[in-house]
C-alpha cells in the first residue's frame, strides 16, 4: 500500500461514487428490465416444457380457463406461480385408509 491509498477520498471522487450509486439505485427501483420479465412471463410452449405436457393442452386448458394464465397484449403467457399452481394439482397424498402394501401382496 502506498500512501495515497490511506488517503481519505477528496470530494470529486465522493460525488462521483455517491452518482453512481444514484443512478444504480434508480435502475433497481424503475422496475424489471426485459430479461427478467423473459424469465418469468413463459409463453405456452416453454410452460410445456416445463410441466411434460404438449402446447396443445396448455393452449386448450388456457382457453377453457382450467389452468391460471396472464395475457401480455392479446398473447398467452404462465408465470413460475402458474406453473407451481398446476403441478400442486397433480399432487396425491396416500390414502391413510388405504391397507399396507404389505398386506396386499398377502391377500393376493
Amino acid at each position: 500500500m502506498t500512501k495515497n491509498d490511506l488517503d481519505p477520498p477528496t470530494e470529486g471522487t465522493l460525488i462521483l461514487h455517491l452518482t453512481q450509486l444514484a443512478a444504480a439505485v434508480e435502475r433497481l427501483a424503475s422496475g424489471p428490465s426485459p430479461a427478467e420479465l423473459e424469465l418469468t412471463a413463459f409463453t405456452p410452449a416453454r410452460a410445456a416444457e416445463l410441466l411434460g405436457k404438449t402446447e396443445n393442452w396448455v393452449v386448450e386448458n388456457i382457453q377453457a380457463d382450467r389452468i391460471p394464465h396472464t395475457y401480455i397484449g392479446k398473447s398467452p403467457r404462465m408465470t413460475a406461480d402458474h406453473i407451481r399452481w398446476v403441478q400442486a394439482q397433480g399432487e396425491r397424498v396416500p390414502n391413510k385408509y388405504a391397507k399396507p402394501l404389505s398386506a396386499a401382496r398377502a391377500a393376493a
